[in-house]
């Protein structure tokens, strides 16, 4: 079973206010594409990858008008995807939902979240948590509540054989800041924020390890090891958090790319995400995206992939999905291989 996760950069542009998909010369809002080639493009990224679960992060929005799952099933259905079932959580209102693309002829899911109590409440309520030291508790929120999953691994079956947890955590970019003191401090609140999504997240996963579930936890986490100064500050990073970096082999959760970081400033890295920096004129590159599994499933000889234009051979030496990578987002897919 290949299982994927990929942020697909204003899908909900793709789509008009009716959820109508925008198959023109149009420009999108991916960089001289149009919505034709980023369509395009998104589709032979996925049908290239083939996966049978795909995590759509940044799926289309979810409003009054129009709805995700059947704007992702018509799009399936339009390109002849084998991922052509979709199933949507809780909508949240940032125009990013967290969606997945299924193959409904090798497993059967269910929207299934759970709630553990105020230690780990249910998405998408709030957790009280202390965020800044000052004896006082804080109601956090997740933006974009992740996506909860039952999975069987035959149709119709009702016995869930995996939990799946889809996550797109907290950026922590000042956006907004006009100033570089407003930039610090919107940062280290961002930050205090994210670690605190990483702490409910990280209670959650301790739950479905505690009852002795199969876990996978897959996503955009805006964050990884040895990424920016702030981890300093903090002690560690809110991947690391997530993952349980510091807690025994049996409650750690596992994605070789989590424990990966520079021995020096020129030495190459991992990547899943490319992102222009115009005040620079180049490119940034950033491992972001996980697909982490519980340890049981770790015994299953799983295999991982970042699909990369430049970094993986087999991309890089197909020009029409080296292409498509880049014209379909600034991230790129990240998959793993079990044998269940």
């Amino acid at each position: 079973m290949r299982i994927a996760t990929y942020n697909v950069e204003w899908f909900t542009s793709l789509f008009d206010r009716h959820g109508r998909m925008l198959d023109d010369d149009q420009a999108s809002a991916r960089y001289k594409v149009s919505r034709a080639q980023q369509l395009g493009a998104i589709a032979i990224v996925m049908s290239a990858v083939d996966a049978d679960l795909m995590l759509v992060v940044e799926a289309p929005d979810a409003n009054g008008r129009r709805h995700t799952v059947p704007m992702l099933e018509s799009f399936a259905a339009r390109f002849g995807l084998r991922t052509r079932a979709a199933v949507l959580g809780f909508a949240n209102e940032t125009q990013q939902e967290i969606a997945l693309l299924y193959d409904p002829d090798r497993v059967s899911l269910r929207h299934d979240p759970r709630d553990d109590g105020p230690e780990a409440p249910r998405f998408d309520t709030t957790l009280a948590i202390d965020l800044d030291i000052d004896a006082r508790l804080d109601q956090v929120r997740f933006s974009k509540p992740p996506l909860e999953l039952a999975v069987a691994l035959k149709p119709g079956d009702a016995a869930a054989a995996l939990r799946l947890i889809g996550v797109h955590i907290k950026s922590k970019a000042p956006h907004g800041a006009t100033t570089p003191e407003a930039a610090t401090r919107i940062a280290i609140e961002n930050r205090r924020k994210q670690l605190a999504q990483c702490i409910w997240l990280r209670r959650r996963i301790d739950a479905h390890l505690d009852r002795g579930e199969s876990l996978i936890v897959l996503g955009d986490f805006n964050d990884g090891p040895g990424l920016d100064e702030f981890e300093a500050l903090f002690g560690r990073s809110g991947l690391e958090i997530v993952a349980g970096a510091e807690l025994p082999p049996a409650r750690r959760m596992h994605d070789p790319h989590t424990r990966l970081r520079r021995a020096h400033t020129t030495a190459a890295a991992p990547s899943s995400a490319r992102f222009y920096l115009p005040e620079r004129g180049a490119y940034f590159s950033a491992m972001l995206d996980y697909v982490m599994l519980s340890p049981d499933l770790c015994a299953t000889r799983p295999r991982w992939r970042i699909w990369h234009p430049f970094d993986d051979p087999a991309c890089y030496a197909t020009p029409e999905l080296r292409e498509a990578l880049l014209q379909a987002s600034d991230h790129f897919p990240v998959t793993v291989d079990l044998e269940l």
